[in-house]
């Protein structure tokens, strides 16, 4: 019998390696949502291979492709933390508007 690769190894892997990016440019929401999706696409499939291990080639890759989701949720969860942990340092979210007001105001951004 021919082997097939597991069908969802490269959205995965290409899913946590977004979730880095995600961490870096935004607020660790998006890192956090893509590092979990990739995370379930990966349990997954680990549960087809595990069924049949004899019909799959690209087990090395799924490895690659959890630990990557992992360690993007991770930085997408501590990304998060922070924003939130800055946002009440700056007196929660009135204060934090009231702070994006005035540097609209600064740059003449206003509406």
């Amino acid at each position: 019998m021919e082997q097939q690769k597991l069908p969802n190894v490269t959205i995965a892997l290409v899913l946590g390696i977004l979730s880095f990016l995600c961490c870096v440019c935004s607020s660790g929401i998006g890192g956090v949502i893509m590092g979990a999706i990739a995370l379930y696409l990966t349990t997954k499939d680990e549960k087809a291979y595990r069924v049949s291990p004899e019909n799959y080639s690209n087990y090395s890759q799924l490895k690659t492709a959890k630990i990557v989701a992992i360690i993007g949720l991770v930085l997408g969860v501590l990304t998060l933390l922070y924003t939130i942990y800055v946002i009440q340092q700056m007196g929660g979210i009135d204060g934090y508007m009231e702070k994006v007001q005035e540097m609209m105001e600064q740059y003449g951004l206003e509406e």
